[in-house]
């Protein structure tokens, strides 16, 4: 499992949010919800989508797939701005990660994630920092295609 660790600047995201846990995973419709106001933003970077997901304090202390998160769809944008119904923004703290590459299906993800964090982080000399964990999707990302390759950043500390 390739990885690298990255610095990431505060990054300002405009996007919509969605209350969910694993069991219960509405990722489909927050997208299907974010994707038809993609156009009235108009700020945006790059043409980068970004996944993302905030976890409560204990979330990964006592894993249960019933545990609730809230999850985010959304891009990043140059400053703050006039919103559109429905959008909101939130900003991702300046800080230190660790960037993997996913490659395959969403439905599949679940081993990837479960290695790094059974096995990378026991390895690594760093823990899970509380930011924000988010997944950039850029011109190699194709929905539901085997080929399909994400970067994954997850928030660390030494």
């Amino acid at each position: 499992m390739d990885s690298e660790i990255v610095e990431v600047n505060q990054k300002i995201i405009v996007g919509m949010k969605l209350e969910m846990s694993l069991l219960e995973n509405q990722t489909q419709t927050l997208w299907q919800r974010f994707m038809p106001k993609l156009n009235s933003i108009s700020n945006r970077l790059d043409n980068n989508l970004i996944s993302m997901s905030i976890y409560s304090s204990d979330y990964f202390q006592s894993f249960n797939p019933s545990n609730r998160f809230m999850k985010w769809a959304g891009v990043e944008v140059s400053d703050e701005q006039t919103l559109s119904d429905g959008l909101e923004i939130i900003k991702i703290p300046q800080g230190s990660y660790v960037r993997f590459l996913y490659q395959g299906l969403p439905s599949q993800a679940g081993p990837f994630f479960q290695s790094i964090f059974q096995e990378w982080f026991p390895k690594s000399g760093y823990r899970l920092d509380k930011r924000p964990h988010f997944e950039v999707m850029g011109d190699k990302y194709k929905n539901n295609d085997p080929s399909s390759e994400e970067m994954i950043y997850i928030p660390i500390m030494k």
